[in-house]
């Protein structure tokens, strides 16, 4: 390729000599050798600058290609280092600032070399006006929905399933395969490249709690990937490298027009504030435990004592907590108890109850 590329400029370098020569009869009466030839010898001084250029050429070929190299380096890291989405949304604004400016200019045309100036001046404003804002505005340039109306098809429906965006939280905590797997969930799910990084920084914490949750996460991840029916996407891309993971995955959702799943109490705030959609499994979880009503009977099997004086605490199998008045005294017993209230807080649903009371032999045969 070296020795390819110093041909090619040895070639370029012999036409510029040529064209030198013959566009400047001027410089013959400054060489003898030349004037001595007579104007009528065209061939010969063309033939002449063909070498000049040639020389010069073939021994600056090396000096032209090291630094071209460099350049070209230089600028291929530049643009590796930059987001896919700040070079699509550049090239965008730089191309709609050309335009402008090439409409804003061309009356510029006819007033000669100020008018040139002044044409340039614009391209240069123009492009470099329309390349800022593109970048800044690169979530809405590059979310269709948000400056495109929707389109909806002959039947009247809008568009199909958005995508989902796992966050790190959601996948440790290993409910999503599950809920995948029952159907419930539509849409291809995408795990972001940054989310898999901090879960491998996760599972190779010296922390053995970090280092086993990170573990279960990647666990879940090849679960999700192997056994689920599920359309899965991994977005390799970087959004924003001098962000959080948490500011990256609303701006992905936002690029995407999709929607995070998490069950991150903080994140969901953020998200709400920032108007993007979140599905919450927390909510979700709460959402689907069975409703009990005032006066229902069940039983239970007191585990501990509660707060107040002669409470006793039971949980039932999804997990929510029963307080049970009066059964302490009961505790590692299961009691037949009364529902009197719920209790729907944010962090789960609380079920109080008390003692069922229990009949005398004498009441049970009068009733």
């Amino acid at each position: 390729m070296h020795r390819t590329w110093r041909q090619i400029i040895t070639v370029i370098g012999a036409l510029f000599g040529v064209g030198l020569v013959l566009d400047n009869r001027g410089l013959w009466h400054a060489w003898p050798f030349l004037a001595g030839l007579g104007y009528t010898r065209i061939g010969a001084y063309a033939v002449a600058g063909a070498v000049a250029g040639a020389l010069v050429g073939f021994f600056a070929a090396n000096w032209v290609i090291r630094q071209a190299t460099h350049i070209v380096s230089w600028v291929e890291q530049r643009l590796w280092r930059t987001p896919s989405a700040d070079l699509m949304s550049g090239a965008i604004g730089l191309i709609v600032g050309l335009l402008v400016a090439f409409l804003v200019g061309s009356p510029f045309a006819a007033f000669g070399t100020p008018g040139l100036i002044v044409r340039l001046a614009i391209d240069v404003g123009c492009g470099y006006v329309g390349l800022r804002v593109a970048s800044r505005k690169k979530e809405d340039l590059l979310r269709p929905s948000a400056w495109l109306p929707k389109l909806s098809n002959a039947r009247g429906r809008g568009d199909g399933p958005k995508p989902k965006i796992l966050d790190t939280s959601v996948i440790i905590d290993g409910r999503i395969a599950d809920i995948c797997a029952s159907g419930f969930l539509e849409g291809p799910l995408v795990i972001p490249g940054f989310v898999l990084e901090e879960l491998r920084h996760i599972a190779d914490s010296a922390d053995v709690l970090k280092r086993n949750r990170g573990r279960r996460g990647l666990d879940v991840l090849n679960r999700i990937q192997k056994e689920l029916k599920m359309p899965v996407q991994i977005y390799e891309k970087d959004v924003d490298s001098a962000s959080e993971v948490d500011i990256k995955l609303l701006k992905l959702a936002k690029m995407m027009d999709g929607k995070v799943i998490t069950n991150d109490f903080n994140l969901n705030k953020v998200a709400d504030l920032q108007g993007v959609p979140v599905l919450n499994i927390n909510e979700l979880a709460n959402a689907v435990k069975p409703v009990v009503l005032p006066g229902e009977e069940m039983l239970v099997l007191v585990v501990k004592d509660g707060k107040e004086m002669g409470q006793g605490v039971g949980y039932l199998d999804d997990g929510t907590m029963i307080v049970v008045d009066g059964g302490r005294k009961h505790v590692g017993q299961t009691v037949s108890v009364l529902v009197t209230s719920v209790l729907q807080t944010a962090a789960g649903r609380m079920i109080f109850a008390k003692l069922k009371p229990v009949l005398s032999p004498a009441a049970s045969d009068a009733q």
